[in-house]
């Protein structure tokens, strides 16, 4: 499974923001729309995520206030990212890896959508259960011994 198949099923609303927007705005927006991250975009590049975890770090750091800050000063400025043809696998091991809960899927520097670790997971277990009721659907059509054919 590719994450092309991801954002079929997840559909492609994307919510971005420039640098410059106000950090106050913007965790208003994820509130707004329950999503925990943003794509941070400027000048039609990606340059950047804003995830709940940059918020924590700045509330922390600010005494409970995100105060007057723009999303440039917290943003992750080196986000990873994925194409829709990476390999649900491979996200797997790149989230672990890198200690991310979104990822920008990028189609050349076109942006295509974010998933998140949630997807992926949902996306998995779907899958296993798929398979799961595929195997149970051929155990229960097993012929039985006298039906099939002697070995040779």
């Amino acid at each position: 499974m590719r994450v092309s198949d991801i954002l079929k099923v997840k559909g492609n609303a994307l919510y971005t923001v420039t640098p410059d927007t106000s950090l106050h705005d913007a965790v208003n927006t994820m509130a707004e729309r329950d999503i925990g991250s943003l794509v941070v975009m400027e000048y039609g590049d990606l340059v950047g995520m804003l995830t709940f975890r940059e918020i924590i770090l700045t509330l922390r750091t600010n005494g409970g206030s995100v105060g007057s800050t723009t999303i440039r000063k917290v943003m992750d400025d080196h986000p990873i990212t994925c194409t829709p043809e990476t390999d649900v696998n491979e996200v797997r091991r790149m989230m672990l890896e890198h200690h991310v809960r979104y990822l920008p899927v990028m189609d050349s520097r076109a942006l295509m959508g974010v998933i998140s670790f949630y997807d992926v997971a949902k996306t998995v277990v779907e899958e296993q259960g798929f398979e799961n009721r595929m195997l149970k659907a051929y155990i229960r059509d097993w012929p039985d011994d006298e039906q099939r054919p002697a070995a040779q």
